[in-house]
């Protein structure tokens, strides 16, 4: 309602009439020297002995300087009016669309001298504003319904496994039970993914970094899939350094790892490829996981990061959909990279880049 009230007294240029008048008489005044000096040269003794190459140049002289000056004063009115403010905004609008709903553009001018430019960053702090009051809203659901859904998901699992312990249970009721013990397990993964997500998209969960062996935390990582990747006949053909060091949490990182073997090995066809490389040089170390599973479009590439996305709906019931969402945050917040080549039908690598600490000189502790 302010805003609307304000508008009514807005003024439609950003620019004030005096510029424009100022600007008016100058050139009247810059026009006026010009004769000056012609007649100068016509009428005084000292004047008419210059030579005509002489009196052109002196004219040539100072229309450049007039032209300079005038390029001058323009371009720092532009820059004054508009570039700086845009830019400032442009900044703004960036953190915003990386989730900082704390950013606030001042107004150009006071209340009474407003124009459309002050308008629309006042539009802009207001949007801002009501998006961080959503996304307070939305991250206290999160917090409060999530942390009420556990409890009732715990007991529905613990009286579906006491009753499954029990031998006097038909198949179906058994199948039945099994059932509802996976999607309480699903269920529950989902529930904790948006708590990890929302604590990392907030920074409640702040990183405890420290200096360790990457490719040892990684092959213990693999191991922990040794029974699913058997269970599927899939080959794993692994190529990693004896040690490469990383600067970064272990226990966050170890989500990245397991999240992208997890899904090498659901999307891998029974009887199919994985294969793991790692490399590094001075600057970066570099892991490779590649899978010959059913590939992805660019369209599912370009939305993979997205929270709650899923490509193939054919193993929508293995995911949330928070995965690929989680591993790409935890890799921002360590300094990291993650890029995808991918081919439908062939198979998909994901590149994880992270910044290599032995070898650019860092002391490891």
């Amino acid at each position: 309602m302010d805003i609307k009230m304000k508008r009514k007294g807005v003024r439609n240029s950003h620019f004030p009439v005096a510029i424009f008048l100022v600007t008016f008489f100058v050139i009247l005044l810059v026009g006026g020297i010009h004769t000056g000096i012609i007649i100068f040269f016509h009428e005084n003794v000292w004047g008419r002995g210059l030579s005509g190459v002489a009196q052109t140049t002196i004219v040539i002289c100072y229309w450049i300087l007039i032209a300079s000056g005038f390029t001058l004063f323009t371009a720092w009115q532009i820059r004054k009016a508009y570039e700086i403010p845009m830019k400032e905004l442009a900044k703004a609008t960036d953190a915003v669309a990386h989730g900082d709903f704390s950013v606030y553009v001042p107004p150009l001018h006071t209340s009474e001298n407003m124009d459309y430019l002050d308008v629309m960053i006042m539009d802009f702090n207001k949007m801002v504003e009501e998006l961080g009051s959503v996304e307070t809203l939305k991250t206290d659901f999160f917090s409060n319904v999530s942390h009420e859904m556990q409890t009732p998901l715990s007991v529905i699992s613990n009286h579906a496994q006491l009753l499954l312990s029990k031998g006097d249970l038909s198949e179906e009721q058994q199948e039945s039970l099994r059932t509802m013990l996976a999607y309480t397990r699903k269920m529950s993964d989902l529930i904790t993914n948006i708590l990890k997500m929302n604590r990392l998209e907030k920074q409640t969960i702040q990183p405890e970094r420290e200096i360790y062996d990457v490719c040892e935390q990684f092959c213990n990582c693999v191991v922990q899939f040794e029974e699913k990747w058997e269970a599927k006949q899939i080959e794993l053909e692994i190529d990693v350094e004896e040690r490469a060091y990383v600067d970064a949490d272990p226990s966050l990182l170890e989500l990245v790892w397991n999240n992208l073997l997890s899904n090498a090995v659901k999307f891998t066809n029974p009887g199919g490829t994985i294969t793991i490389k790692e490399v590094s040089d001075e600057q970066h170390v570099k892991f490779y996981v590649s899978d010959t599973g059913c590939g992805m479009d660019q369209t599912t590439i370009n939305h993979i990061f997205d929270q709650f996305y899923q490509g193939d709906t054919s193993h929508a019931t293995e995911g949330n959909g928070l995965g690929m969402a989680l591993v790409l945050r935890v890799l921002q917040l360590s300094d990291g990279d993650i890029t995808i080549t991918s081919e439908v039908g062939v198979g998909s690598t994901f590149l994880v880049t992270l910044p290599n600490v032995a070898k650019n000189g860092k002391e490891m502790r």
